[in-house]
């Protein structure tokens, strides 16, 4: 680790202490899964967003094992209706696992989400929320965070989710035609996936958002 990425890092736990957010820093994907355990309790109730880093880092695996009650919404010949039911479900979970579009040095958490069921549990519900995340997700303000989900998260998950748009094509969002693109332009076709933009700063309920950050890349 160079220098400037230790001194960002020491910078973002700090501003995510400030901002009532309990920071963690792991060396390696190994360790992060030795912390996720301590966080969680054999038998608790957890839900998680839809996640490449989760599957990535292992920790997709740990909280669907049979030592946790996972509530899990893409298990072989569930039904819409039973997807919603696990939506509404999560909100009484004891923890929601996700990780995060882009974490700021000001110890923010920016994400954009389609369905929203993600953000949705990000901001209410779920006792604890633990965000894992690795340092490829790690910029300086929001106006990075913007051009990061327009440029590196929303098009590759696009094509990982096989849906046709703009930005699964071109590999940017067509706003960034524009000289000076507004915050929520974009597409406007049916399988658009960014429909509402979250920033989570300060909290009230001190301590419920965990963020783990990982000294490696995952996800998008």
């Amino acid at each position: 680790m160079t220098e400037e990425l230790k001194a960002r890092i020491e910078k973002t736990m700090q501003n995510l202490r400030r901002n009532k957010m309990e920071p963690y820093f792991c060396e390696t994907k190994e360790e992060a899964c030795a912390l996720v355990k301590t966080l969680i309790k054999p038998g608790d109730t957890i839900s998680s967003g839809g996640s490449v880093t989760l599957k990535e880092t292992g920790v997709y695996d740990i909280i669907t094992s049979a030592d946790y009650n996972y509530l899990d919404r893409s298990r072989p010949g569930i039904t819409r209706e039973e997807v919603e039911e696990v939506y509404r479900q999560t909100f009484s979970a004891d923890a929601f696992f996700t990780s995060t579009n882009a974490l700021t040095e000001n110890g923010e958490l920016y994400n954009v989400d389609g369905n929203s069921n993600r953000v949705a549990a990000i901001l209410y519900g779920p006792k604890s929320v633990v965000v894992v995340c690795g340092v490829n997700k790690l910029v300086r303000n929001i106006g990075e965070a913007i051009e990061r989900v327009k440029t590196k998260a929303a098009p590759p998950n696009t094509v990982r989710l096989g849906i046709d748009t703009y930005c699964a094509k071109e590999g940017k969002c067509v706003s960034l035609n524009k000289e000076n693109p507004e915050l929520c332009e974009g597409c406007h076709g049916d399988g658009r996936i960014c429909c509402n933009y979250v920033v989570c700063a300060q909290q009230r309920h001190i301590n419920r958002i965990k963020v783990v950050i990982i000294n490696d890349s995952f996800g998008y």
